[in-house]
C-alpha cells in the first residue's frame, strides 16, 4: 500500500504541480474576490479527487472491457506518460502558457470551477493519461488489489488537498516562490514524472515479451 501511495503521488504531483498551478490560478483569478477565489479552490480540489479516483478505479477497466490488454495498455500508458513529462521538462513555459489560457476565467465561480479550472486546466488529459496508467499497473494477484487501489486513492486524495491549500493560498505561494523557483521544481517533479512513464513502459514490454521469451525456453 505504501508503494503505491509512493508510485502515484509521485506521478500525479508531477503532471498536476499544483504548487506551479496556483501561481496561474493567482493570476487567471485576480479580478474575483477573496471570497469567491476560496469557494473556487475548494469545488476544484474536489473536482479534481472525482477525476483523479474515476480514472484510477475505472479507466483500466473500461478499456480492457474494450478488449485492450493491460501489456498494450501500460505500454501505451508509459508512452504518454513520459511523453508529457518530457514536454514538461524541455518546455515549462509553453505548458504554462497553454495552462493559462484553458484558463480564461468565466462568469462566475460555479461555472468555472468545473470547466476549465479543473479540466482541463487542472487535471486535464494528461492527468487522466497518467492516472489510468498508474491504475493497470494493478497485481493480479486479488489479495493484493484492495491494498494496492487504497494507496492509490490515498495518493489522489493527499493531491486534491496540495491543490485546495495551493490554490487558496495562491497569493502567499507567488510571493514566496516566484515564477523561477517554481520552473525549477516543474522541471525536478517533471524528470521524477518521465523516470515513473519509463518504469510503466517497461513493465508493459515484459509483459508482453514475457511469455514469448519463456516460449522460446
Amino acid at each position: 500500500m505504501f508503494d503505491s501511495f509512493l508510485l502515484a503521488f509521485t506521478a500525479l504531483f508531477s503532471i498536476v504541480n499544483p504548487i506551479a498551478m496556483a501561481l496561474i490560478f493567482s493570476q487567471v483569478t485576480a479580478g474575483r474576490s477573496a471570497r469567491d477565489r476560496a469557494r473556487l479552490a475548494g469545488l476544484v480540489s474536489a473536482y479534481s479527487a472525482l477525476v483523479m479516483l474515476t480514472a484510477l478505479w475505472a479507466g483500466a477497466y473500461v478499456l480492457n472491457f474494450f478488449g485492450i490488454s493491460l501489456a498494450a495498455l501500460r505500454i501505451a500508458g508509459g508512452f504518454v506518460v513520459a511523453e508529457r513529462a518530457w514536454a514538461l521538462l524541455s518546455a515549462p513555459e509553453a505548458h504554462e502558457a497553454k495552462k493559462q489560457e484553458q484558463a480564461a476565467p468565466a462568469e462566475t465561480a460555479e461555472e468555472s470551477a468545473f470547466f476549465p479550472l479543473t479540466i482541463p486546466f487542472t487535471t486535464g488529459p494528461g492527468t487522466i493519461s497518467v492516472a489510468i496508467a498508474l491504475g493497470s499497473t494493478r497485481p493480479t494477484d486479488s489479495a493484493a488489489l484492495g491494498s494496492f487501489f487504497l494507496g492509490m486513492s490515498a495518493a489522489a486524495l493527499a493531491i486534491s488537498a496540495l491543490i485546495w491549500l495551493s490554490y487558496r493560498s495562491a497569493d502567499r505561494l507567488v510571493a514566496l516562490l516566484g515564477h523561477t523557483r517554481a520552473r525549477v521544481l516543474t522541471r525536478l517533479f517533471a524528470f521524477l514524472l518521465f523516470c515513473v512513464g519509463v518504469q510503466i513502459l517497461l513493465n508493459g514490454v515484459t509483459d508482453a515479451l514475457g511469455p514469448m521469451l519463456a516460449g522460446r525456453k
